[in-house]
């Protein structure tokens, strides 16, 4: 099946139809992402929320997902 993507610039996130912001990612590449921010959230829970203070928590959240929304911005389809 033809990507409706041009090949010069394969996005890993595209745009939601409605609303702001991206999907689920359409390549690998999104995945791996996706799926290492997500064992980054749970490995911060259980290093810095039980074991810490619950403001590092939020601090460390805040900067994992700072980076996740500028990868999206970088490797994502233009917000409409």
């Amino acid at each position: 099946m033809p990507s409706k993507y041009p090949s010069y610039k394969k996005i890993w996130f595209p745009a939601k139809r409605y609303g702001l912001g991206w999907g689920l990612p359409v390549a690998w590449q999104g995945w791996v992402v996706l799926v290492g921010y997500l064992i980054l959230l749970l490995a911060g829970m259980v290093w810095l929320f039980f074991k810490q203070n619950a403001i590092y928590y939020m601090v460390y959240v805040f900067a994992i997902t700072a980076v996740l929304i500028t990868i999206c911005f970088i490797k994502g389809e233009r917000l409409r």
